[in-house]
């Protein structure tokens, strides 16, 4: 009798260390579980935030991450999975972001705390439940930074300005359209550009879905259309603004003083070996390491349920942490290699 009692008290033990953290089950290195999922993993920028992820969870979490690949109903199955498994927590960097709602639901159903990351959902979906958060940055900050250095630029360089007609030609790449960042980096670089005294004249607008080989296609359309009627290249990334400058070079560019400014946001590894080499003019600080990390120590103080302002990070709204961007030229681009 004494043996059964002492097994039962065992077992009871076992279920409350198994089950400890959030309701959900613990991994068997004894650390909370968190699952990742990535719109898609061959995204430059989301390789850099997942590898962020991983390098903060090692040693405190059991990460798995997963590539939804830029198919929503994937994610979706994805999420379910997290979620049946017990997850301490669960972080989304969504295909779509209208489906958070939909996520939401779910979490909530089975307890299992959720951070969105890098695409935003929208205001009502964020408001469901008190165990929501988001990671990311303000795109507006980015889409104004950008036109600054075309500003900056274009005042510093009258040579740019080839019809001398004193009014920016311009052309417009685009990220995924309806995403926030997107729509607000083409709205605020325009905005920004205005705002400093120099007029604009949009040639044309297309949009590349964040990606380089589709940006050499589209600009070597755009090119073929307009030629040297083009004076600057607006890009919401750097992935397209790199695709951008590779249609460029067929052009003759980049060589023997034919130039023509692009512009990008990210400031990626390969972004700024384009601005060592001169061919890209700027790009803006999407800080990867950071947003990583802020949805790794948010998700972790959920997954051990504990305070998320004890993460160390600014809440705003209760539910948002902002990381800043940093504006990123020729003149500063080695502080960030």
């Amino acid at each position: 009798m004494k043996k059964m009692l002492v097994l039962v008290l065992a077992m009871t033990a076992l279920t409350a260390t198994v089950f400890a953290a959030g309701g959900g089950q613990q991994s068997r290195s004894g650390q909370p579980k968190i699952g990742v999922a990535i719109y898609k993993f061959d995204d430059t920028f989301m390789s850099y935030t997942r590898n962020a992820i991983e390098q903060n969870a090692q040693g405190k979490a059991a990460v798995e991450t997963v590539d939804s690949q830029n198919a929503q109903p994937t994610q979706n199955d994805q999420v379910d999975a997290f979620i049946s498994k017990k997850m301490n927590a669960i972080a989304i960097n969504p295909v779509d972001r209208t489906a958070a709602g939909a996520i939401i639901d779910k979490a909530k159903v089975g307890k299992v705390p959720v951070v969105f990351f890098n695409r935003e959902p929208f205001k009502e979906d964020m408001a469901k439940w008190d165990q929501v958060y988001y990671v990311g940055a303000k795109a507006e900050e980015s889409g104004t930074m950008q036109g600054e250095i075309v500003a900056e630029y274009w005042k510093a360089h009258p040579e740019t300005d080839k019809n001398g007609d004193g009014v920016i030609q311009y052309i417009m790449l685009k990220g995924e359209p309806g995403h926030q960042d997107a729509e607000l980096r083409t709205e605020y670089s325009i905005k920004a550009v205005k705002a400093a005294g120099i007029e604009v004249e949009l040639l044309a607008e297309d949009t590349a879905m964040w990606d380089r080989p589709r940006a050499v296609e589209k600009m070597d359309a755009f090119y073929a259309r307009f030629g040297d009627q083009i004076e600057v290249v607006f890009c919401n990334n750097d992935d397209m603004a790199l695709g951008v400058i590779e249609s460029l070079r067929k052009a003759g560019f980049f060589t023997g003083g034919k130039y023509l400014p692009v512009v990008g946001v990210d400031a990626t590894a390969p972004a700024l070996q384009a601005l060592a080499e001169g061919t890209l003019l700027g790009t803006v600080l999407n800080d990867a390491q950071n947003q990583g990390k802020a949805t790794f120590d948010i998700a972790y103080a959920l997954a051990v349920g504990g305070n998320v302002s004890s993460a160390g990070w600014t809440l705003s709204d209760g539910k948002y942490v902002w990381v800043p961007y940093q504006k990123v030229t020729r003149d500063n681009y080695k502080n960030f290699q």
